[in-house]
């Protein structure tokens, strides 16, 4: 069991604006702010662990939350799930559908953290029951 320590959403592709919110709404197409609502339901949701930002402090690159792309940050490493898998967040049920790939936006941000994350960076999720509120401090359970 964790908890939600941070949640994100980007605003468009144009601005690429990341917003840092203290609850995020969902229903069964996503994120509702988010720019890939309603676009891929396999992709909906990224759930990025802390461990991830440890592993990159730890070769001296210190990047602030929400650079990896997560859209929800939590305290515990959910990455040892598989596809089918589910987690609770609140009154949100998601399910595991495949793990982040890495991508040359990740360079972007440094040129280590691909290597660095290679098996790390986040899972992708889609929500499967439940519609509502996701906040900052709501329990994590995993499957």
């Amino acid at each position: 069991m964790g908890k939600v320590l941070k949640l994100f959403y980007t605003l468009d592709d144009i601005s690429k604006t990341r917003i840092d919110t203290q609850c995020v709404e969902l229903d069964e197409k996503g994120i509702k702010e988010d720019k890939f609502y309603a676009k891929d339901l396999q992709r909906s949701v990224l759930i990025t662990s802390i461990q991830s930002y440890e592993m990159a402090q730890q070769e001296s690159i210190d990047i602030p939350y929400g650079s990896l792309g997560e859209n929800i940050l939590i305290d515990v490493n959910p990455y040892h799930l598989i596809a089918g898998q589910t987690l609770q967040i609140g009154n949100i049920t998601l399910q595991i559908t495949q793990n982040c790939t890495l991508c040359k936006g990740l360079a972007s941000v440094h040129t280590k953290l691909p290597k660095i994350l290679k098996n790390d960076r986040g899972i992708f999720a889609k929500v499967v029951s439940g519609a509502g509120e996701i906040k900052v401090g709501d329990r994590v359970v995993l499957d």
